[in-house]
C-alpha cells in the first residue's frame, strides 16, 4: 500500500500534495467532488474522513490523517533532510508550528465566507478588511526573506502559497503587499509545485 491523498482540484489540499512532492514520498491521488462527497474512484469521502473534506491522507499502514497543518508536519517528519521542517523540540519548529496556525486560523478561514454566496456583504467587507490587516503582518515578514522561516522552503510556504491563491478567485487585491506577490511568483515556479498544479489541472 502505498499514501494517498485525498483532494479537491486547488482547495487547501494542494498544501500537502506540494509538500508529498517536496519530500520525494510515493503516493497516489483520489480527486474528490466537495459536494457530492464522491471520490473519482465512486468512493464516499465519508468512508474515509467522517467530517467529509480535504485533505486527507491515509498512510501505508491505514491510518488516516486529517487536518492541513497536521498532515504537512507529518510528511515533513519523513523526510529530516528535506528542510520542510525544523527538527522537532527546536524553537525553530514551534515557529513554523506559529505561521501554520496563523495561516489557518487568520488566512484561510478568512477565506471561506468570501466563497460563500449566502454571506452577507457586509460581513465579506469586514473579512476583506481583516484579510488586508493579516497580509500586511505577512508582507512585513516577508522583507528581505525568499521563505516565511528565512531561505528555506517549509511546508508553511506551500500552505500559504495555496491559501493565497485563493486571492485572484474572489477577486482580493494583493498588489498592496508586493512582498508577498514576489513570494507567490517564486514558490509558482518551484518545479514540485508546478508539477503539483498541473496534476490537479491548475495549470496547464
Amino acid at each position: 500500500m502505498t499514501l494517498k491523498l485525498y483532494y479537491s482540484t486547488g482547495a487547501c489540499s494542494l498544501s500537502p500534495h506540494i509538500a508529498l512532492r517536496e519530500a520525494g514520498l510515493d503516493f497516489t491521488l483520489e480527486k474528490t467532488d466537495l459536494k457530492s462527497k464522491q471520490t473519482a474512484s465512486g468512493g464516499d469521502i465519508r468512508t474515509v474522513n467522517p467530517r467529509g473534506y480535504v485533505p486527507t491522507l491515509v498512510l501505508d499502514n491505514g491510518e488516516v490523517l486529517t487536518e492541513g497543518p497536521a498532515i504537512v508536519q507529518w510528511i515533513a517528519d519523513q523526510k529530516p533532510g528535506s528542510g520542510l521542517a525544523p527538527p522537532a523540540g527546536t524553537i525553530a519548529r514551534y515557529h513554523l508550528m506559529e505561521w501554520l496556525n496563523f495561516i489557518t486560523s487568520e488566512l484561510h478561514k478568512n477565506y471561506s465566507p468570501l466563497f460563500n454566496p449566502n454571506a452577507p456583504e457586509e460581513y465579506k467587507k469586514l473579512v476583506r478588511e481583516a484579510l488586508a490587516t493579516r497580509y500586511a503582518f505577512v508582507n512585513e515578514k516577508l522583507a528581505g526573506k525568499s521563505y516565511l522561516m528565512g531561505e528555506q522552503f517549509t511546508v508553511a510556504d506551500g500552505y500559504l502559497f495555496t491559501v493565497t491563491n485563493w486571492a485572484r478567485i474572489v477577486k482580493f487585491d494583493l498588489t498592496p503587499y508586493p512582498n508577498v506577490l514576489a513570494f507567490q511568483e517564486r514558490v509558482r515556479h518551484r518545479p514540485h509545485v508546478v508539477e503539483a498544479m498541473k496534476a490537479e489541472g491548475i495549470i496547464k
